[in-house]
């Protein structure tokens, strides 16, 4: 056992001065759910009737909240926010970051006499001034263009964040600039929201269903994560730089032997889960499952689903309370998406549905042929918006770290394709055939007889499925673990309100020709989508080379890395959709573009820095004193292994250095191509030579933790 070994098994943890903590989560008011937020039952009781029932007509269907009501709601929440000891408040937003962004003000302010009095305005509540220019703007606001405004979202409760020294309040806002583009992730996930709901209702319409006032979209984010001891992490430039071992050899043991995988939690992992659990419960985050994951050091925590809106926010929340909280356990929690090379990286699947305000999933297969049909329909929709946008769905999970986990073991390929199961592509299948007897009310193909008794899951899950059904909603498995639901999710539900529009026309044209019968209209139109969208549709192993040679036959887009994929941001089939859905302008679109591009060779550019420094001033080094000293040894021949590897280190790091130090293309797409290309190979030159001196250099002068070391949690 090393000496780094042996001062992390001996390092002290406690939570409340013990093992597991004194804390009785069972006991009562322990899991007090919301208690951190300002919900419902709050408002009821704190703010006038008029005030509360409109404000639940704005959080039920959207109604905008008549301003002139803001300073009731202001005061009221100061007054909760308040006796739960906040002294300040902060305007909570999402920028193009993928993080969140906070500035805090008081809520006291001076009276001249020596003393203060708490206040807080609706104007206040309601709008603040953060400086755009501070924050990734694509372009939007020069540098000297400094104003921007934070505009309050009363359909994300406000809630409180404690600190060992006090809390404050948290006010879930969006982020727009001074010229009234969006700058952020909320904005256009609210708009995108807003969209489906009312091509969803048309649609509703045609079957008779007009009790609905409002459609909204869930989700249930799956969040993986890795735990390593922070003093690992420190004793790593590269992780805590960007994130990721930008160095490591291949461990005798990772997670071949399928171990780790839903077994039993170490004791210590478990109580950072319930700690954090405990946290996230009181911020009105529904957390519902918590496991270990396939390699050593991984885990996931998932919740039950949410309104897209709400849900993304708390996603945001989950990541940051996640690693507040592991630093009490002495862990570091890691969120990228790949940090240890050839271990099983790290996804967030996005389980997506669509539902009622009257309570009907509308992705249920329900058990009567009325049901069926609108099952099918809205099925359909989101089969076709899939295939026809299906390199956009690409780019909206593409990142630097994505590039390294997409098409691995673990992970769904870059290929975007949608996995029904057996039962449900044969049910499409017959009524793409015109095969099926007629039922009850003419429908013919949707009753019994085509989906006889189709369960909650109607086939085996498919692991390298990108985009599978998995009984009444969609899980996108192709997300990163350290990205924000945001733009995934306003790409979605803009793709699938255009479907939705579309099916909808063709829908009313078949029922005039078939004179109001659901039963002839509907399988003609579901036909439609199968024979023109089905190439979308893929049961079979994802990872297999045959899928991808029959993929290109079928023209499916294969995008593996993010430059290849980033460009359908601004593609004009992408422009046009989110256009005329007034989800995203066409400038609102470039700037996104812009900032992804510009993020990917930024990080790549800080790896690589990183690789070189470590490389030259920590790996070199400890190289060249393991070659000094089987030199000095006098046994022949010792030294003929290492010599040689020491020269190509060497070589390969004033490459890497060289292939860095440049101006580079005029920015844009070329500069990220030009990362991928040249340094990301240099990069990949001194990891290779390096990892092999890891393997031979002695352990005593082997500067960095190794993989073994970090990933088995004592």
């Amino acid at each position: 056992m090393s000496s780094r070994q042996q001062n992390v098994t001996a390092a002290q943890w406690s939570v409340n001065g013990g093992a597991l903590g004194t804390t009785d989560l069972t006991a009562p008011g322990a899991n007090a759910f919301g208690a951190n937020v300002f919900t419902i039952d709050e408002q009821r009781a704190r703010l006038p009737k008029h005030v509360y029932k409109q404000l639940l007509a704005t959080l039920e269907s959207g109604t905008p909240l008549d301003p002139t009501l803001a300073d009731a709601v202001a005061q009221a929440m100061r007054e909760w926010a308040m006796e739960k000891g906040a002294s300040h408040y902060t305007h909570w937003f999402q920028p193009l970051t993928g993080l969140t962004a906070e500035k805090h003000d008081s809520f006291y302010n001076p009276t001249g006499d020596g003393h203060a009095i708490a206040e807080f305005s609706g104007k206040e509540l309601v709008q603040g001034e953060p400086d755009a220019s501070s924050f990734p703007t694509g372009g939007i606001r020069a540098t000297f263009e400094a104003r921007g405004y934070t505009a309050w979202d009363p359909t994300s409760p406000a809630f409180i964040l404690d600190n060992p020294n006090g809390t404050f309040l948290c006010i879930p806002t969006a982020f727009v600039s001074w010229t009234g583009e969006a700058l952020d992730h909320k904005i256009p996930l609210l708009r995108s929201m807003d969209a489906l709901s009312k091509s969803g209702l048309k649609a509703l319409k045609l079957f008779g269903e007009t009790d609905a006032q409002r459609i909204f979209t869930t989700v249930g984010p799956e969040q993986e994560y890795f735990l390593i001891d922070e003093q690992y992490y420190f004793e790593r430039p590269d992780l805590y730089t960007t994130g990721r071992t930008l160095f490591g050899a291949k461990p005798p043991k990772g997670h071949e032997l399928d171990e780790h995988y839903f077994g039993s939690i170490p004791e210590r992992v478990l109580a950072f889960m319930m700690e954090s659990e405990e946290e996230l419960r009181k911020l009105g985050v529904p957390v519902k499952t918590r496991h270990n994951e396939v390699a050593p050091a991984q885990y996931e925590l998932a919740p039950i689903f949410e309104n897209s809106n709400v849900g993304s926010d708390h996603q945001q929340l989950t990541m940051q309370v996640m690693q507040n909280v592991a630093r009490r356990y002495g862990f570091v929690c890691l969120l990228h998406e790949k940090p240890f090379a050839g271990v099983n990286g790290s996804g967030k699947h996005n389980n997506w549905s669509m539902g009622t305000d009257t309570g009907h999933n509308l992705l249920n297969p329900g058990d009567t042929p009325d049901e069926n049909a609108q099952f099918l329909f809205f099925c359909a929709a989101v089969i076709k918006a899939v295939n026809k946008h299906q390199a956009l769905l690409r780019a909206s999970v593409a990142n630097v770290g994505q590039d390294h986990r997409l098409g691995a073991n673990e992970a769904p390929p870059a290929i975007i394709s949608i996995f029904l199961g057996a039962e449900l592509e044969q049910a499409f299948t017959m009524i793409a055939t015109g095969k099926g007897r007629r039922v009850k009310k003419g429908l013919m193909g949707l009753g019994a007889e085509v989906l006889p008794h189709l369960p909650r899951d109607g086939g085996d899950r498919n692991r390298t499925s990108p985009f599978a059904f998995t009984g009444n909603k969609f899980e996108f498995r192709a997300l990163g673990s350290s990205m924000s639901l945001g733009f995934v999710n306003t790409v979605l539900n803009t793709i699938v309100a255009e479907s939705i529009d579309e099916l909808t026309k063709q829908l009313e044209k078949e029922l005039k020709a078939a004179k109001g019968d659901l039963g002839v209209a509907v399988p003609a139109v579901v036909r439609g989508v199968w024979e023109s969208d089905s190439a979308i549709i893929f049961n079979g192993d994802g990872y297999s080379e045959e899928w991808h040679a029959e993929a290109k036959e079928r023209g499916l887009y294969n995008l593996p890395t993010t430059p290849d994929a980033l460009p359908w941001i601004v593609n004009k089939q992408t422009v046009k959709a989110f256009e005329a859905y007034n989800v995203l302008s066409s400038r609102e679109l470039e700037s996104r573009y812009d900032v992804f591009v510009e993020q990917y060779a930024t990080k790549l550019n800080i790896e690589a820095e990183t690789a070189a420094s470590m490389a030259r001033t920590l790996i070199l080094p400890a190289a060249v004193r393991h070659l000094t000293e089987l030199k000095a040894s006098g046994v022949a021949g010792l030294a003929e292994e290492v010599e040689p590897l020491v020269e190509d280190l060497y070589a390969a790091i004033l490459a890497l250095e060289q292939a860095n130090d440049h101006e580079g293309p005029d920015g844009g797409i070329k500069h990220a191509k030009y990362m991928r290309d040249t340094v990301i190979p240099a990069m990949t030159a001194v990891r290779t030579v390096a990892d092999k001196l890891e393997r031979i250099v002695a352990d005593d002068l082997w500067p960095l933790p190794k993989y073994s070391e970090m990933l088995f949690i004592k």
